[in-house]
């Protein structure tokens, strides 16, 4: 699992201080709400052209990466 995540920026200044990819104003859940849709990477980087395939994958690294930190705090 990856340490650090160069795509993922968080500026207080940027909508509300969220995780947003490369200090753009796309929430990382925006992206990853829209593959829980059922979207594919093809079709979000079709409609959104600034995003990249790493921006996806980097996406999807820091949510398990987040799910694993938060299940090992759970009793």
């Amino acid at each position: 699992m990856r340490v650090s995540f160069d795509r993922i920026t968080i500026a207080p200044e940027l909508c509300g201080g969220r995780p947003c990819i490369r200090g753009l104003r796309f929430p990382v859940s925006r992206l990853l709400g829209l593959l829980a849709a059922g979207e594919t990477p093809e079709s979000i980087l079709e409609a959104y052209p600034y995003l990249e395939r790493e921006d996806i994958t980097q996406a999807l690294e820091y949510a398990a990466t987040l799910a694993g930190a938060e299940a090992a705090a759970l009793p």
